[in-house]
């Protein structure tokens, strides 16, 4: 049901390349590496579908211009998770009925996603309702949670009593009085439980969904979400896509048989697509120790502006040292803010505590690589605290070349905005 993390593509970034990242652009730098990801989006565009499939991209995991351009090239529709995403697609190139907006927040432009043709995700009764009143007749999709949700953490789980998104299963007979009062056609119906590690809580979840479906006689699309853990380090597993496409393939075919409906398949990976793609080149600035009952602290140029997933709910990246012939050391490595919480090393699951890394013993000026970045990582960074700068993003090519996706923010721009 697993496989090892190694067989996710992952961003190739030699000594060489990290040199190069920082002569060009300085550190902190995001790489992308556009070979792991057209691996990664071809991985996913294989997906088992026996009557068609659609995969959108979660651009929230994401949303670089380059990343979206190269995805929309290679095939893959979007799924933004706000208005302003919906923006960025538009200017990345994605023609409107290829972009689906699935919001927490009652969208303040439907009217006009609508005249534009972008497909609208209603996530609860009340966006429902909103869509009926604007677009009486037309056709829509309604996001459901089934019950069940699975996540590494509670913070990455979207299904189940304790998340608020979509319309609880329950509800689904408020679903059809609503459409039928706004002659609404509900053509697809989505669900997403989180991306946690466990494919068969990923697997029940797709047959609850399909059972809702038996209720909507006008669907003809069924969107499973997204949900496909990858390993960041070596030793977590990644979800086997293929034996989850085997069994969702399944579990399609049989609901034609007892249904007769053929459903279109959608999924929307975001994580799978580019986590293992990125990485952060940074320095390190210094290197502090505090006693021999204490730690030996690495202080990177790079942390909670560039990346907070490890300081938010204890998640774990690859770090490496890029030193040979030193001596191995158990190393804590922190950011450069004035934060006790921006460690880059914590125990998994746990932000409170410490969990150095056996690794060459850093010194200042080494080139470090922080792994499994390509995914929540620019797109969730708390830019300008500290008044740190957001830092560029780079695009590795298959031929070696780096090409530049994001300027650093100039300090001006920073403040730009103050009155």
């Amino acid at each position: 049901m697993e496989t090892r993390a190694a067989s996710v593509p992952r961003a190739r970034i030699t000594a060489d390349v990290a040199a190069e990242v920082r002569r060009r652009f300085g550190t902190p730098c995001y790489v992308y590496d556009r070979a792991a990801l057209d691996a990664a989006a071809r991985a996913a565009l294989a997906f088992p579908a026996p009557f068609g499939l659609t995969v959108r991209y979660a651009m929230k995991a994401n949303p670089s211009r380059g990343i979206l351009a190269l995805f929309r090239e290679l095939g893959l529709d979007v799924d933004a998770s706000s208005d302003y995403e919906v923006e960025r697609a538009l200017r990345a190139g994605f023609a409107p009925e290829r972009i689906q907006l699935t919001s927490q927040m009652p969208s303040r432009s439907l009217r006009e996603h609508v005249a534009r043709g972008v497909l609208f995700n209603a996530c609860s009764l009340h966006q429902l309702e909103e869509f009926g009143r604007i677009a009486p007749g037309g056709e829509i999709s309604v996001r459901v949670n089934p019950g069940l949700g699975t996540g590494s953490t509670k913070r990455t789980n979207t299904g189940g009593p304790a998340s608020s998104f979509g319309i609880w299963h329950e509800a689904m007979g408020e679903v059809v009085a609503i459409a039928r009062r706004h002659r609404l056609r509900v053509r697809r119906l989505h669900s997403h439980v989180g991306s946690g590690t466990d494919p068969e809580v990923w697997k029940r979840c797709a047959r609850m969904t399909l059972d809702l479906v038996q209720a909507l006689p006008e669907v003809a699309t069924v969107n499973l979400g997204g949900g496909f853990k990858v390993g960041r380090m070596p030793e977590e597993p990644s979800v086997d896509l293929a034996d989850v496409g085997a069994h969702v393939r399944r579990e399609i075919e049989a609901f034609r048989d007892r249904d007769g409906r053929a459903l279109h398949l959608e999924i929307e990976p975001g994580t799978f697509l580019v986590a293992n793609a990125g990485a952060i080149v940074a320095s390190c600035v210094d290197v502090v120790a505090t006693g021999a009952e204490g730690y030996l602290f690495a202080k990177l140029d790079a942390g909670m502006p560039e990346i907070t997933r490890p300081s938010l709910y204890g998640a774990q990246h690859p770090i490496d040292v890029l030193a040979r012939g030193r001596e191995q050391a158990a190393v804590v490595f922190v950011g450069p803010c004035c934060e006790s919480g921006d460690i880059l090393t914590p125990a998994p699951g746990d932000p409170e505590a410490l969990a150095p890394r056996w690794v060459p013993r850093p010194e200042i000026g080494d080139l470090v690589v922080v792994g499994g970045a390509g995914a929540y990582c620019a797109g969730m960074a708390t830019i300008n605290y500290n008044s740190y700068p957001q830092a560029p993003e780079a695009m590795l090519g298959p031929d070696g070349r780096l090409t530049l996706l994001r300027r650093r923010q100039a300090p001006e721009q920073i403040w730009q905005n103050e009155v």
